[in-house]
């Protein structure tokens, strides 16, 4: 009943903008006072909120397997990237954590002044060789400060089901700086797809991979790992999703 979704959709919007606001508020205020961690759990509580209201108003569950697998000590974590939703959950799940994004985001008023201040490494996607230097750069700053790295090697939201071509940045910062790269995969597409903004009930599932082998292998090998353990877990998903139709 799409009818119905989309007054659910409508009601959850309200909640999502008067947290954006909120919490964006909140950051450019109290956690001008904060070092950075307590800064980032403070927004990052706006995320959370996001998603439990999101689940609770939209008629969505959230299954996570490989909670074990993350690491107490910085990572490279590579996620496949179909929705929003995923940007809010992860940055959460990981958090310190700083995420490459395009930075156009960061124009965006209350929702880019929130997002800028958890130091994301905001690139200049139309400039490849220029966003690569700065991944490298601020990459290795970051995780040498303390904070992971989440990255969306896809580049942009692919469709539920339909895989897209992985960049090798993130694998090549992980074997720069030794340290482990975290697969990430999820079918948050499901319920938020990105071609539509009616979001719909079910399960959003996330798996979190054992931390991949880095040592004797070069980007592309690691890369190659990452999306063949990320697509064979979306293809799972993909299956019983068809078979439920």
């Amino acid at each position: 009943m799409r009818w119905l979704a989309a007054l659910r959709t409508l009601l959850f919007f309200v909640g999502y903008a008067a947290a954006i606001v909120v919490f964006s508020l909140l950051g450019l205020t109290v956690g001008l006072l904060l070092p950075h961690r307590p800064r980032q759990w403070l927004l990052t509580t706006g995320n959370a909120l996001i998603i439990a209201w999101f689940s609770l108003v939209c008629g969505v569950k959230v299954v996570v397997s490989g909670r074990e697998h993350i690491p107490s000590t910085p990572f490279v974590a590579l996620s496949s990237h179909q929705s929003a939703w995923e940007t809010f959950y992860l940055q959460r799940l990981f958090c310190p954590v700083s995420t490459i994004l395009k930075r156009e985001l960061l124009r965006i008023p209350f929702f880019g002044w929130g997002l800028a201040m958890t130091r994301p490494i905001a690139i200049d996607r139309s400039n490849p060789r220029d966003a690569m230097r700065q991944v490298m750069e601020q990459g290795v700053e970051r995780l040498q400060g303390g904070n992971n790295v989440l990255i969306y090697p896809e580049g942009t939201r692919m469709p539920f089901g339909q895989p897209g071509k992985y960049a090798r940045s993130g694998a090549g910062l992980a074997i720069k700086t030794g340290v482990p790269v975290i697969p990430v995969a999820h079918d948050a597409g499901r319920c938020w797809p990105n071609d539509d903004w009616v979001k719909f009930p079910g399960t959003i599932h996330v798996a979190i991979g054992e931390p991949l082998v880095t040592e004797g292998r070069d980007s592309r090998q690691v890369t190659e790992a990452a999306q063949q353990w990320i697509e064979s877990r979306m293809a799972e998903w993909h299956g019983a999703a068809q078979q439920d139709n």
